[in-house]
């Protein structure tokens, strides 16, 4: 039985039976009326997941304008209401009518039992769909509105020259690329643009095309339908369908395959996709934002991007500065992030000294503004109250310098470094460089030993 709430509004008391005794046993609540006028107050006490309405209440009358009326006083209520319209034989152009103005579908009278039964089922099958996705929306909505009060950019001038393009570019439809090493905002940069576009009330989708096998490429973009694969137990929506008209976000994009990006383009261009296992084509209506680490360029001359895909997605180049090159937005972003992280884990009097935020400054920040949150985020947990000063965040002198801690890739070698760095910076602390490796002490004495540090 499908917990499903069904009402039912006809002045025949017999139809209303017999709907009623047909349906009690397929469906969780059936309430009947005989007066339309009724119609108001039960939507006012309960959300009905379906509403049979007849078409003609009055005696003698076949116009089929009260049930128009009272349809479009229904979807006035609840614009998201799936409504059935009954009508006799002879009337299928009041009811074609009806689904003009807004009705699922009608069943005539006298029905079939089979045919009214996949009816309502495919008609509750949409009221969740229309439910799941008006929660969705309000959801994403909701995660917008957040998210813009959440967002500190730094006050330095290359990003108010980038928040300038921003403004420019958010109110179009403009394909967008984002560059920037790892950590540097390249989501954020792209939810923005989101939050001040036409298409800010609806679906950010982001997807890192890094995380995704290429053998499910096209399942996770494309979508499927059922039984076109051996796990394909249900239909479903790809990337390209979910995100249709909202903002789609393709991170990593340096990270596809030529093959991939072949694939890709094509979606691209012609805005239309097709399920795997399916002959029909879906048209889609996105924004493209799209976001990589990589010097595309480079890639484009040694043959390892399609340069046609690269033009495709780079109608607007937006390039951000490592954290170390606008240090003057260093400060900006330790206090947005100290006072956020104050707040989540109730350290309220908590502060920065002077030595703290030269600290913060003179480090040279390879994760960039990732690290810098993480860095400040464990700076919270760990202290007490006061302020935190310059030991408190555990950076190294050296830390910035690639090339120097990093000149062997060995996972054993870059083990040991970090240990012995952390001992050094902790002045030998084991219990506050166990803390800054995230590691327990037993752990910590475990490697010093193996390593033989």
């Amino acid at each position: 039985m499908k917990k499903a709430k069904i009402l039912i509004a006809d002045d025949n008391s017999q139809i209303l039976e017999s709907l009623r005794l047909l349906l009690k046993n397929e469906f969780e609540f059936i309430e009947t009326i005989r007066n339309p006028n009724l119609i108001p107050e039960k939507l006012r006490k309960s959300d009905f997941d379906i509403i049979l309405l007849d078409m003609n209440f009055a005696a003698g009358r076949t116009t089929g304008n009260e049930g128009i009326f009272w349809l479009n006083e229904i979807l006035k209520t609840d614009p998201f209401a799936v409504v059935i319209l009954i009508t006799a034989f002879g009337d299928i152009e009041l009811a074609v009518r009806g689904i003009k103005e807004g009705a699922t579908d009608f069943i005539c009278k006298p029905w079939d039992t089979e045919k009214l039964l996949t009816t309502l089922n495919t008609a509750y099958q949409l009221r969740k769909s229309k439910t799941e996705l008006n929660r969705f929306k309000s959801a994403q909505k909701q995660l917008n509105a957040d998210t813009e009060k959440n967002i500190f950019f730094g006050n330095s001038q290359a990003i108010q020259k980038i928040y300038q393009t921003l403004d420019k570019v958010a109110c179009t439809d403009a394909n967008v690329l984002i560059l920037g090493e790892n950590g540097t905002g390249k989501e954020m940069i792209a939810r923005e643009i989101h939050n001040k576009s036409p298409r800010a009330d609806r679906l950010f989708l982001g997807v890192d095309l890094g995380a995704i096998s290429e053998s499910l490429f096209e399942s996770e973009m494309f979508g499927h339908v059922k039984g076109a694969f051996t796990d394909a137990k249900e239909d479903r929506a790809g990337r390209f369908e979910a995100a249709s008209g909202g903002t789609l976000f393709l991170d990593e994009i340096g990270n596809l395959s030529l093959s991939l990006q072949s694939k890709l383009l094509t979606a691209l261009q012609t805005r239309k996709i097709t399920r795997i296992g399916s002959h029909k084509t879906t048209d889609v209506d996105f924004r493209l934002i799209c976001a990589t680490n990589r010097n595309l360029t480079e890639m484009v001359h040694e043959g390892l991007f399609r340069e046609d895909l690269y033009y495709r997605v780079n109608t607007i180049c937006i390039d951000l500065p490592p954290l170390r090159e606008r240090k003057e937005d260093i400060s900006g972003f330790a206090g947005f992030f100290l006072k956020h992280f104050a707040c989540k884990y109730n350290k309220y009097n908590i502060g920065i000294s002077e030595s703290g935020y030269n600290a913060l400054k003179a480090y040279t920040w390879p994760g960039n503004i990732r690290e810098l949150k993480h860095t400040i985020e464990k700076a919270v947990i760990l202290a007490g109250t006061g302020t935190l000063e310059a030991e408190d965040f555990y950076l190294s002198p050296h830390a910035g310098q690639k090339e120097k801690i990093y000149s062997s890739h060995r996972l054993e070698d870059i083990e040991a470094r970090a240990i012995s760095e952390a001992l050094r910076v902790c002045g030998g602390n084991m219990s506050k460089a166990a803390q800054m490796l995230d590691i327990s002490r037993t752990t910590l004495y475990s490697k010093i030993e193996k390593y033989k540090l």
